[in-house]
Formats: C-alpha cells, sequence, structure tokens
C-alpha cells in the first residue's frame, strides 16, 4: 500500500471512546523486578513510575478508586500455567520474592485495592471486573508494565468487559520502545484511547474541583 501508516489506519480505525463519569485508575505491576537492573525483568522505567505515582495523586484528590496489581504465585509455582513455563522470568514473582515488592514511592495506603493475579491481564481470574462493576464504575485508567504485555492484555479485557478504556501514554513502560510504541498505536486504534498524562490530570481536577 502507497498510504502511510496513520492514514492507512485512520480508513479503518479512527474512533475516540471519550471519557466517562465514574472513573478508577489501574496501576498495573509496578514492582520491584522492572526498577533492580540485576533482575531480568528490569526495564529502565523510572519515568513511567513517576507519572504514575502523580496520577495516583491525582485520583485520590478526585475521590475515585484506585487500584494496584501485583503477580504472586505459589512456591511451587502450581498457579502459573503455560504463561510461568513460557514465560522465565517470572520466577522471580514466587510469593516472598523481594522482587515482587513495591518500589520505592508505591507503597499502598490503607483505601487502595491490591489484585493478585497470575497471568497479563488484571481481570482474567481475578474479582476487578465485578469489583468496578458494583461501584459504578465505567471508565478504566490503565498505567504500569509492560505496555506490550500486562497493560496491553488489561487494556482488551477492560474494553470486552464493557468499560470505557484509556491509557497514560507516559505513565506505561516497557523494555523497549519499539514495542512500546506499537502497543500503544494498535490500543489507541482498536480498544482505548491512549492519552497523555496532562490530559487525564485535567479530567480528573474536572471531576472534582479543589
Amino acid at each position: 500500500m502507497s498510504d502511510g501508516l496513520d492514514e492507512n489506519y485512520a480508513k479503518a480505525y479512527n474512533g475516540k471512546a471519550g471519557f466517562g463519569k465514574s472513573p478508577a485508575l489501574v496501576l498495573i505491576d509496578f514492582v520491584e523486578g522492572y526498577f533492580d537492573p540485576d533482575c531480568d525483568l528490569y526495564a529502565d522505567v523510572d519515568d513511567a513510575l513517576a507519572s504514575a505515582l502523580r496520577l495516583r495523586e491525582a485520583a485520590h484528590r478526585a475521590g475515585i478508586p484506585v487500584i494496584l496489581t501485583n503477580v504472586v504465585y505459589h512456591l511451587t509455582a502450581i498457579n502459573g500455567g503455560r504463561f510461568f513455563e513460557k514465560a522465565s522470568p517470572l520466577r522471580y514473582f514466587l510469593e516472598g520474592s523481594p522482587m515482587g515488592d513495591w518500589p520505592k514511592g508505591l507503597e499502598p495506603t490503607e483505601d487502595e485495592l491490591i489484585i493478585s493475579k497470575q497471568y497479563p491481564s488484571a481481570f482474567f481470574g481475578t474479582s476487578l471486573a465485578s469489583t468496578l462493576t458494583s461501584l459504578g464504575v465505567d471508565n478504566v485508567i490503565l498505567t504500569g508494565l509492560t505496555t506490550s504485555g500486562c497493560v496491553r492484555a488489561s487494556c482488551v479485557d477492560a474494553m470486552s468487559h464493557g468499560f470505557i478504556t484509556t491509557v497514560v501514554r507516559e505513565a506505561c513502560g516497557d523494555r523497549h520502545e519499539a514495542p512500546h510504541e506499537a502497543n500503544l498505536f494498535d490500543m489507541q486504534a482498536k480498544y482505548a484511547d491512549v492519552v497523555s498524562e496532562e490530559e487525564i490530570i485535567t479530567h480528573l481536577h474536572g471531576l472534582n474541583p479543589q
């Protein structure tokens, strides 16, 4: 095809989901392994965490739910299934591993919900969808690690569960720019609105003007 990438996709995928009236913020798998240079998972994603922490502060000011996810496996990995078999770095998420701890600055507060999962999506095999529904949430705002893995999987599932889905560009990270950008592009085209940190913070401030 002679069309450029943006022009080509715009012919078929040019919709905008917009924001809902009752959002929740989800921080996906911001755990120590991605920040420790000695760990196979290390992804140099300090900027993504810093962005997510600013969003977290804005979410608390707006009075919306904040959910943190992590990955935790039984010491025998019996609940890891094919995902654990395929992705060898998941061994760092066996129960009790320091690589699964929260990084500095992301210590959970008492009013934040923690969802522990075993598979990429924050929704698969967890109570997240039913919890959000019971809270009246209609818009899921996603941040986290990694863009091409658990963020993308959670994005597809959020949309599939009927939530308006928003992905915050600066608050997501990956171990390489190529999969990061490719997956942001694809999520924007088909599943979610990919927005800037500034745009979502402005939206959150508008929900509960100070």
